[in-house]
């Protein structure tokens, strides 16, 4: 299952500007650590890496850029830690999905990934219409628990069992199963 696997961050690279940007921080922080070895986990299995982000309203901008400027906000702390590497892909995003208006259903199929591992935030807005985007486009699920996070637990929980229970997505946390298994419950 592994070699038709990609994983997806979501808006890590992400200036906390707005209002909740705090709790989203505050929040995002315990997920960091799990998102850096779920990361080099899926390098270590030749994984693409996507990192699929807002452009902040940075239109004209490189994807240097509008990286560069997260990177002197708020969310440095947490920018700093998950950056993209040079063999990562990175897609910029123009609203809530990271599927809408981008190319990242071409990018996929392009590499021939059926299963998706959903990371990042927010876990009841970007994650969960990229999730319901990718289930529309029949991909497998897995969004790890641990890996996501909201302004607020109550609202993270909520995007979670809607996943798991209207997208079939696979929400347990990367201690309860790996890359390989992940995938093994939901279908083919």
């Amino acid at each position: 299952m592994k070699d038709n696997t990609a994983l997806i961050l979501i808006d890590m690279i992400n200036k906390m500007d707005f209002e909740g940007g705090e709790d989203l921080l505050e929040n995002t922080k315990p997920i960091v650590d799990s998102i850096i070895n779920l990361k080099r986990q899926a390098k270590e299995s030749g994984l693409p890496v996507i990192y699929v982000n807002d452009n902040f309203g940075l239109w004209q901008e490189s994807v240097e850029n509008v990286i560069e400027v997260c990177r002197n906000e708020r969310g440095q702390e947490v920018v700093e830690q998950v950056l993209p590497e040079k063999d990562d892909f990175f897609i910029i995003k123009p609203k809530h999905s990271g599927f809408y208006s981008t190319q990242l259903d071409i990018l996929l199929s392009h590499l021939g990934v059926k299963n998706l591992i959903l990371t990042g935030v927010a876990g009841d807005i970007c994650v969960l219409f990229t999730a319901d985007d990718a289930y529309m486009r029949e991909y497998n699920l897995w969004v790890p628990s641990d890996c996501t996070a909201s302004e607020t637990d109550e609202d993270n929980d909520n995007a979670l069992r809607l996943m798991k229970r209207s997208m079939f997505a696979n929400i347990q946390p990367t201690s309860e199963t790996s890359i390989e298994n992940a995938f093994q419950q939901t279908k083919q």
